[in-house]
């Protein structure tokens, strides 16, 4: 999915690792929204949506990270981008930071969103609901485990109920499920302090306060050691900022894409 033309400046928006996970899925309101003056690009990483997917699968969290970001890598150097910024939401998160250890030259900037990466972070009850979630691959318990990504179960059970249904066509196709249970093991994509220093980019790390699926904790650890990261913690919202808190989703990064941050 793109939104803008090419030639603006480019923001790659890299989606979290849920079942049925899509980047339209993730990103779509964001994205729509920010055509006017940025080219926004929300590929399916590889081995979720309509993207290909690695046969065999790689075994664990980091094995899977490295080819899926080979891939992101690929697909930067295919749409000639000389710089990007990163937009990364969970896993997405991860590998944002994981592609800025990798190749700085190619990052501008990076705006991290229910980011994980926090060395020693116990996963929480709704979190492991979604990594066995293939235990009882149903419409009924994919619409139980994504109402837990919002805050306002109220009013947003219904955007839910639309997102579950569409992601169940995905879930359904034999790679999807192949590539989730391989991704997930006692072995996670985690980012000492020392080596988060080392990642000299502006940062914004964006995390809701009710987030049950990565804590804020992991948050302000990520702002913490960060050397140029500002913290936005949104009240009243869990781990869909992008679709509890939109429109404020894009003031923020608009905000923050504006600045001119250190002269740099």
């Amino acid at each position: 999915n793109q939104t803008g033309t090419p030639g603006r400046p480019a923001l790659l928006f890299l989606h979290g690792s849920g079942p049925g996970v899509t980047g339209s899925s993730n990103w779509r309101q964001v994205i729509e929204g920010l055509g006017d003056t940025f080219h926004c690009i929300a590929p399916d990483i590889l081995g979720f949506g309509d993207s290909s997917y690695p046969d065999p699968q790689p075994q664990g969290f980091t094995a899977q990270a490295e080819v899926r970001i080979d891939a992101l890598f690929a697909l930067i150097d295919t749409l000639k981008l000389d710089k990007v910024v990163l937009v990364g939401n969970s896993m997405g998160g991860m590998y944002s930071l994981r592609m800025a250890q990798l190749r700085p030259d190619l990052i501008d900037r990076i705006v991290l969103m229910g980011s994980g990466g926090m060395p020693g972070l116990a996963p929480t009850p709704e979190l492991i609901k979604l990594i066995t979630y293939f235990d009882d691959p149903t419409v009924e318990a994919m619409a139980e485990l994504l109402i837990e990504f919002v805050h306002d179960k109220s009013a947003f059970g219904d955007a839910v109920e639309a997102v579950a249904a569409e992601r169940m066509e995905i879930v359904r196709r034999p790679h999807i499920e192949a590539g989730h249970r391989a991704m997930f093991g006692p072995e996670m994509l985690t980012f000492p302090p020392e080596d988060l220093a080392k990642i000299d980019k502006p940062a914004l790390v964006i995390h809701g306060r009710q987030d049950v699926i990565v804590p804020l904790e992991c948050g302000y650890y990520l702002a913490e050691h960060l050397p140029q990261a500002d913290l936005y913690v949104i009240d009243e919202c869990g781990h869909w900022t992008q679709i509890e808190q939109a429109a404020r989703f894009r003031s923020i990064l608009r905000t923050f894409l504006s600045e001119d941050i250190g002269g740099k």
